[in-house]
């Protein structure tokens, strides 16, 4: 039972946040476009709404607030809404953005919060963080110097996760690290049994340490998986190993060497994805021609990146991807998480060296230089990777894009969103 309780839990559409769970009392909050969506300049009005078994709560008392993302509300207001729904002015944006309104309301001492957010003309957002002069150079060097580095792959067979169809495997690769030190990239393989060469889809992950189980789903459908890890340690260790690392030695991780780009933690983590896809063509099983990429928040920011750095990846399927213009707050605005240069942060990133760095990691600048067809999506309502920041990277992509919005999203996926990826992802790679 332990096992399938821990499969269930790292699927991967599971490893993606899941929708979360419902409440005995409901506040909704909704701009009063339908689709979301203004002009600059344009008023805007949210309609505020307490349920409870459906039916509007009469006199609740709510406490709402207004103004752009992640920024510092404009309006603060407490009423009571007497038929249970109240709509409000939420002014507007004279520019490209995005306006919310967070609402909470308390009852029987317990808060139920939720909000709305509009966006202003936002497939014109522009990005706030620099482009380097020679960042191609930066990263064509990076890739030199990693492919220099053998790969010295080893795979342990794991005969307790094989199927009839797929073998499972636990892999071990070598990978780029400071230092004249290289480090080691772990992952899950899955390959299905048979004969001839099958397409491969490489699950880059979402922020955290944690085990990995392998996608036996779609090995199972004739593609080759491989779900990495990004901190250079086994992916199959006990759960009690990742949470004492999470709360010690890589503790903000997101923000290591961030005053040095040769030694900022990420360089690593990149040049990681692009040693995966080393290992996944050299594999007589696969078909090199056919890898596409795909991870939801850091792992949505991990499937632009390695699409963006490595041409023999195909297609791209990326959720709410973070690390995206995360200079927005220095320019009194949302940025990307993990949210370097607002509040505390700021205190010490807020430095020359630490902003010129940025720029070589930012999503941006990779989704600029993106090249092949790519799926996309995120909601409005996401705090964690403000979707300010995700239109500055997805703007500026020139390749074949599709954007599916869930609106009314937060930092989480709906089922049907996975299942919509999943099947273009197929699509793609079995045509």
């Amino acid at each position: 039972m332990k096992k399938l309780l821990l499969f269930l839990l790292w699927l991967p559409t599971a490893t993606l946040l899941a929708q979360p769970a419902e409440r005995l009392y409901k506040v909704v909050v909704a701009p009063d476009h339908t689709d979301w969506t203004y002009r600059p300049g344009e008023p805007v009005k949210f309609t505020i709404t307490v349920l409870h078994d459906g039916n509007p709560v009469k006199g609740a008392t709510v406490r709402y607030e207004i103004g752009p993302e992640k920024m510092d509300p404009t309006k603060k207001e407490t009423v009571t809404l007497t038929n249970g729904t109240l709509t409000v002015d939420g002014g507007t944006l004279a520019s490209p953005g995005f306006l919310r309104c967070v609402a909470t309301t308390t009852i029987d001492g317990k808060d139920y919060r939720n909000l709305g957010t509009a966006g202003i003309d936002p497939q014109t957002i522009a990005p706030t963080v620099d482009n380097p002069a020679d960042f191609d150079t930066f990263w064509a060097a990076a890739k030199a110097d990693l492919a220099k580095i053998p790969v010295d792959a080893q795979m342990t067979l794991l005969p307790e996760r094989c199927t009839a169809t797929v073998n499972v495997y636990h892999v071990n690769l070598q990978n780029w690290g400071t230092a004249s030190a290289n480090s080691r990239l772990y992952g899950i393989l899955c390959i299905p049994k048979g004969e001839g060469k099958f397409p491969a889809l490489l699950q880059v992950p979402g922020a955290g340490i944690r085990p990995y189980q392998g996608d036996l789903s779609n090995a199972e459908k004739g593609l080759i998986t491989l779900q990495i890890g990004i901190h250079g340690i086994p992916v199959n260790l006990d759960p009690s190993v990742y949470t004492s690392l999470s709360n010690g030695a890589l503790q903000n991780y997101q923000a290591f060497n961030l005053d040095d780009r040769d030694r900022y933690y990420y360089k690593r983590v990149y040049l990681g994805c692009v040693r995966a896809v080393d290992f996944l063509t050299s594999l007589p099983q696969c078909n090199a021609d056919r890898i596409a990429v795909t991870g939801g928040s850091q792992g949505g920011a991990l499937s632009i990146v390695t699409a963006g750095l490595d041409a023999r990846v195909k297609w791209l399927g990326a959720y709410y991807p973070a690390l995206s213009d995360v200079t927005g707050y220095l320019h009194g605005r949302a940025g990307g998480w993990p949210h370097l240069f607002t509040g505390q942060n700021a205190n010490w990133t807020n430095k020359a060296d630490k902003v010129k760095t940025a720029g070589y990691y930012d999503v941006v600048n990779f989704a600029r230089r993106v090249r092949v067809p790519g799926r996309y999506t995120w909601g409005f309502n996401d705090e964690t990777c403000p979707p300010t920041s995700m239109y500055a990277a997805y703007n500026g992509i020139s390749a074949p894009k599709t954007l599916e919005l869930f609106r009314d999203q937060g930092h989480w996926t709906y089922p049907e969103q996975s299942e919509r990826m999943n099947a273009w992802l197929l699509e793609q790679l079995k045509k």
